[in-house]
């Protein structure tokens, strides 16, 4: 008889041994931190590779536990993360691994300790976009940012809200679907409050009591004040009115399918012709500060901050007018709802379609606001090529 060869079968398996095995050889990684003796255990262990990473996983994960329980420090945490990160590197554990031990430790931690662990992820956002790690851990990632903005607060928390928005950001390209707004909502609770009372308005006190000064000789003498430049006053005579329908074009750049009824459309046009014509005659030409007065406006380090919402009180106005980064924002938001209007978007209704008046309106208006731009310094010539250049490869890749 022919002897044939007998074909040995892997041994059993045994979990509760190499779960302990893989616990006390991982600890003993992390003091040493190196990673080769825990690949050794790992090979040496009888059974598939699915047994045995899914073991390892739990060992990593009861460490990490009892090093919580202990109250440990951020960086033991991190070293165990840290661990986790070269073993999927090395093929012995599960690429979740770290991402399940980040959201456990974050679940645990106060704010302040979150803070820490936070900066480890940002500071790994190259390792997580590699090809090994992204696919794995990208909805683990999103899901721990979206945990960790629901308890920070938006108002006392702003920096770290932040650095969550600009981590996704760097971490999700452009194309992710779940950052597009594939059909074309718009966020309809970004209400922009003012003072929709006239009774209660100031403008007109404060524009009686400009003349009086004036009237009683109430001038002050050039250098009294201890300024270099005497302050800038707006020129344009401000009064409810025009606040009013300044702040209320807000809620056209909010809402543009307003643009789209005859009532609406009317208001907004009105409004529009008030407000550009208010920047046409009042330049900045003559706004420009010394180099003195520019490099004191220059942001130092992170003591510049800025936030996304607009100021709405009547004693801002005058200042508002004065300031160019605030009025390239007023026209920026006019190409941005230009160009919904007249595009071709997926999501619009059937009604949606603008007349050859709006078109032409529109059209001419486009054009006087790239002149607004080109006259509102510093380096508007510049500004308003940049901002036609990014409107054309826009209109072009959509």
């Amino acid at each position: 008889r022919a002897a044939f060869p007998i074909k040995m079968s892997p041994g059993v398996f045994q979990f509760n041994d190499a779960r302990q095995k893989f616990s006390i050889c991982t600890k003993e990684a992390v003091k040493s931190k190196n990673i080769k003796p825990l690949t050794l255990v790992f090979s040496q262990l009888s059974g598939g590779e699915t047994e045995k990473k899914s073991t390892l996983d739990q060992a990593f994960r009861g460490i990490l536990e009892e090093k919580i329980l202990e109250q440990g420090e951020c960086e033991d945490f991190l070293s165990i993360i840290s661990l986790s990160i070269n073993g999927v590197t090395e093929g012995i554990c599960s690429a979740t691994t770290p991402f399940i031990l980040l959201g456990d430790v974050l679940d645990c931690l106060p704010l302040d300790q979150c803070d820490r662990i936070f900066t480890f992820v940002e500071k790994n956002v190259g390792t997580w976009k590699s090809a090994t790690f992204y696919s794995a851990g990208k909805n683990y990632l999103l899901r721990m940012c979206n945990d960790l903005l629901r308890r920070l607060s938006k108002s006392q928390n702003t920096v770290f809200c932040g650095r969550i928005q600009l981590f996704l950001a760097r971490l999700f390209p452009l194309s992710e679907k779940s950052g597009l707004n594939l059909q074309s909502q718009f966020n309809l609770e970004n209400i922009t409050v003012f003072n929709t009372n006239e009774q209660d308005s100031t403008l007109g006190l404060k524009n009686l009591q400009h003349t009086e000064d004036k009237e009683d000789g109430m001038e002050v003498e050039e250098g009294e004040t201890g300024d270099e430049e005497p302050p800038t006053t707006c020129s344009v005579p401000i009064d409810y009115n025009l606040y009013r329908k300044f702040w209320t074009l807000q809620d056209f750049f909010r809402n543009p399918l307003q643009c789209y009824e005859k009532i609406f459309w009317k208001t907004f046009l009105k409004h529009s012709d008030d407000v550009l014509d208010v920047f046409r005659s009042y330049k900045l030409d003559d706004m420009q500060a010394s180099k003195k007065k520019q490099e004191e406006l220059k942001p130092q380090g992170e003591a510049h901050v800025y936030f996304a919402k607009f100021l709405t009180s009547e004693k801002l106005m005058d200042l508002q007018l004065n300031d160019s980064n605030f009025r390239r924002h007023i026209l920026l938001q006019y190409l941005i709802l230009f160009q919904y209007l007249k595009g071709q978007v997926k999501f619009k209704s059937s009604y949606c379609v603008l007349t050859d008046e709006q078109s032409l309106w529109i059209e001419d208006t486009t054009k006087a606001v790239y002149q607004l731009l080109k006259e509102t310094p510093p380096d508007g010539e510049k500004f308003s090529r940049m901002v036609e250049v990014c409107q054309v490869t826009f209109d072009l890749k959509f």
